[in-house]
């Protein structure tokens, strides 16, 4: 599968973070814990050289506990503040202020020094389309402030919100990369849902999904859709529409229902929590 997606609407977003950044002490980023590198977007680090930063990785509770763990240490090594939420469910969520907060003191210090008191610390929320920014804001929040919805490309402006005397938060809307250099980065991507869907092929992304399950959680599909997961990845997914009574005209397998079926479990955690890439990969 090859993948290239950059509308139009993100060439612009990405210019509106260049045109911003000046006003901002802290860029928090949002990262889906099961990909916590491929939902990065690299230019975000550049973006954001010189400024505090904090990353979440959020959906923690979808993720292997342990590789959160790991992923935090790898996050931490490179200077960054690095939090678990699970901003749908308010996870991690009350950590968050006092983390802002120690990940500007060298700002906040410095302002006291200049006899600036009680400036609010400016925060740009970033990250890919899917990843739960609006969910985040919302959540932290207490109300609802930013749009929320379950397909990309759902904030298309900036907005700037004020949780508190202390923080100012500017909502942005999420940006891809131009292309994606490593393939593999763009089907991690789209095994999350940060690709619409109806630019994919969906059967062919759900069996690659089956060949990664094979090799990382073997006997989680069988498990799961009474299949044999020793057959071929289009075996499977015949198994799985089997399983499921996928089916068209009586009696024939609906594969792409059962391929829609099978990425959908995953992306709601119904498969387990899975993590999809780990740090000793980097």
């Amino acid at each position: 599968m090859h993948f290239q997606w950059y509308p139009g609407h993100m060439t612009k977003a990405k210019r509106m973070m260049q045109e911003n950044i000046k006003l901002i002490d802290l860029v928090i980023e949002l990262t889906d814990a099961r990909v916590p590198v491929s939902s990065r977007n690299p230019d975000i680090d550049e973006l954001g050289k010189n400024k505090a930063r904090l990353v979440l990785l959020n959906k923690a509770d979808l993720a292997e506990e342990k590789w959160n763990d790991a992923w935090m240490e790898y996050f931490q090594g490179k200077g960054f503040s690095c939090v678990k939420v699970n901003s749908k469910k308010g996870g991690g969520m009350k950590s968050i202020h006092a983390v802002i907060q120690e990940a500007c003191r060298e700002k906040i210090e410095r302002d006291r020094k200049r006899g600036i008191l009680n400036r609010p610390v400016r925060a740009m929320v970033v990250g890919i389309p899917n990843v739960g920014k609006s969910t985040f804001i919302n959540s932290l929040a207490g109300k609802a402030c930013a749009k929320t919805g379950n397909k990309p490309g759902v904030t298309k402006g900036k907005q700037w919100i004020r949780l508190n005397k202390n923080v100012e938060l500017l909502d942005t809307p999420g940006i891809l990369w131009p292309k994606f250099e490593d393939q593999s980065v763009g089907m991690k991507l789209a095994f999350i849902g940060s690709i619409k869907d109806e630019i994919l092929q969906r059967t062919e992304l759900a069996a690659e999904f089956v060949k990664l399950m094979q090799q990382d959680y073997p006997g989680v599909l069988a498990e799961k859709y009474s299949v044999e997961e020793n057959g071929d990845a289009y075996g499977i997914l015949e198994g799985i529409a089997r399983s499921r009574h996928c089916v068209v005209r009586g009696s024939e397998l609906d594969i792409e229902k059962a391929s829609a079926l099978l990425l959908d479990d995953f992306r709601d955690g119904r498969l387990g929590r899975l993590t999809l890439e780990y740090p000793d990969q980097i």
